[in-house]
């Protein structure tokens, strides 16, 4: 306890809004190392191209305009450097920074009948084996995680081997050993939602294959003109002459996704379009990370690559927390958590999160102490690509915030949550939740939101019982609740007030602090004590956050 302790109060002496330059000390990496817990963290997930733009020499110009928000708009590697640096995720009290693949995309624009679009956003894959130069170098890369790390943060690599990117005149097709291009996927039972296309040219792995391949033409033809085609085979040699398997399309690309691990010492993946192939692929999958991973671990120096293990989120789409550990595909059930997946992003919640507090946490509670516990669910309330967010128009912004962050389970920021970013701007399809960062409303209109976000996501850093804890009901109007933490060797209770009277209020404690007990507001710094069960404050907010003084 005494390890945490000492953690907290490092976190505690940030200023909301304060931007540190320095690493954290050797010490404090340690502590934060030996009380990381997957499934209590905080994920920010941004779409590279949408961040920030930290070197606009890389700015891609277009040859032909895209359609609205569909388009290159600057963002870059460099920019999620330098926002790490300035301690803009350490201040959010984000555990794990997740961004969308930085694999290198088509280089042509598409019309999918949303108007022309542009491989921005990574999911349009051409070549495996390098970086997308309109965002980043692998250089860039490097620097970014090892930025991450420095500041204790964990790095999430988007990976996607369902599809390669779509077909135009220079983006060549994959050969037919390689790829399908039908039938359309229809969803209506397993069959077809694995062995199909998601959409019209968009060329489906053919990953139930085991028959050897050759490699495609186009890309020995691309690894020669780059000089580095010697080297990709020696390397490809290697992998097949360790594992055994033949050299069949779906163990090149595993191959290939196992180098972001090798390369940058990366410690998850977020698995893109998981139900669209067969889920013993993914067992393939984490073996070989897994086994990366342990070299990785076994030579690397770096305090924050200690012994934890590789992580992998899958993307089940529609996947509800309420179904249990299964996705239903109708004639089928799978358990993906049986496939080398640690957590699932959940659904479920942006549903949930409709109705009140208490029937929220009250149903999470339930959902995370039977039999979801143990096992890791990524909450959210945007996200990229889910059409239906929970406040799309941005009127609910605190109360998202309070939902999200005090929620059971993982939360997933997703980039604007925090800043008040529109998800309803005017262009065709997900586009609209695609919007450039807004980053003058940090310090403009939406200030005090994001400074909301802040204390809550240090509050929720600070104290495993937010998300692991038990969940306990002390009054339904206005609303106060205590989370209860002992397993692991820590012990943590806090006690939480929501649409509390701004000014005099007072907070029933119940049992939850003993009598005397000195407590701090987190919210407002307001030391208090327990007097009758009870504390008395006078803040000018409607929300309380109590935690022993430390």
């Amino acid at each position: 306890m005494r390890a945490l302790s000492i953690f907290i109060s490092i976190i505690a002496l940030l200023t909301f809004g304060c931007k540190p330059k320095e690493k954290l000390t050797l010490a404090a990496l340690q502590e934060k190392e030996a009380n990381f817990d997957w499934n209590r963290a905080t994920v920010y997930f941004l779409m590279t191209d949408r961040f920030y733009n930290g070197d606009k020499s890389n700015d891609f110009l277009a040859p032909v305009l895209a359609a609205p928000l569909r388009g290159f708009m600057g963002g870059d590697v460099a920019g999620i450097t330098q926002k790490i640096e300035e301690g803009y995720f350490t201040d959010l009290g984000v555990d794990a920074i997740w961004m969308t693949p930085l694999f290198e995309n088509i280089a042509e624009g598409v019309d999918e009948g949303t108007g022309l679009s542009y491989g921005f956003h990574g999911y349009w894959i051409r070549d495996w084996t390098a970086y997308d130069k309109r965002i980043g170098t692998k250089a860039d890369i490097k620097k970014m995680v090892d930025a991450a790390h420095a500041k204790g943060i964990k790095v999430l690599f988007d990976v996607v081997l369902n599809h390669t990117g779509p077909v135009t005149l220079t983006d060549t097709k994959w050969p037919d050993d390689w790829v399908r291009t039908s039938p359309k996927c229809t969803y209506s039972d397993y069959r077809s939602t694995t062995s199909c296309t998601l959409v019209e040219n968009l060329p489906d792995i053919l990953t139930s294959s085991e028959r050897s391949v050759e490699l495609p033409p186009h890309l020995v033809t691309k690894w020669k003109k780059e000089g580095r085609y010697d080297q990709e085979i020696a390397e490809l040699n290697s992998f097949f002459k360790r594992t055994g398997y033949p050299r069949a399309p779906k163990y090149y690309i595993i191959k290939w996704l196992t180098d972001l691990i090798s390369d940058f010492g990366i410690d998850g993946y977020r698995v893109d379009t998981a139900k669209h192939l067969e889920e013993e692929v993914w067992s393939m999958l984490r073996k070989e990370a897994d086994y990366t991973h342990g070299l990785n671990q076994k030579n690397q120096a770096n305090v924050n690559q200690k012994k934890i293990p590789f992580y992998m989120v899958a993307e089940v789409y529609n996947y509800y927390a309420s179904g249990g550990l299964d996705f239903n595909f109708g004639d089928k059930k799978v358990n993906y958590y049986d496939y080398g997946f640690d957590a699932m992003i959940n659904f479920d919640f942006k549903g949930a999160a409709k109705g009140s507090y208490q029937q929220l946490f009250d149903k999470y509670h339930i959902y995370t102490n039977s039999i979801l516990k143990g096992k890791g669910l990524v909450n959210y309330i945007s996200s990229h690509d889910d059409g239906d967010p929970y406040d799309a128009a941005r009127t609910k912004t605190y109360e998202s915030t309070n939902k999200l962050m005090l929620a059971q389970g993982q939360a997933q920021i997703y980039y604007g949550d925090e800043s008040g970013r529109k998800l309803d701007a005017e262009a065709a399809g997900d586009a609209k939740l695609r919007s450039f960062m807004n980053w003058s409303d940090l310090k403009g209109a939406n200030k005090n939101l994001y400074q909301h976000w802040q204390k809550l996501g240090l509050f929720r850093q600070n104290h495993p019982s937010i998300a692991l804890g038990l969940h306990h009901n002390i009054q339904s109007s206005p609303y106060i609740f205590a989370r209860k933490y002992d397993e692991k060797g820590m012990s943590d209770q806090v006690v939480v007030g929501l649409d509390q009277p701004k000014g005099v209020k007072t907070i029933t404690i119940g049992e939850v602090f003993e009598e005397g007990t000195d407590l701090l507001d987190y919210y407002s710094n307001k030391k208090v004590k327990v007097v009758n069960s009870t504390v008395t404050l006078d803040t000018p907010y409607d929300i309380v956050l109590l935690q022993k003084v430390k």
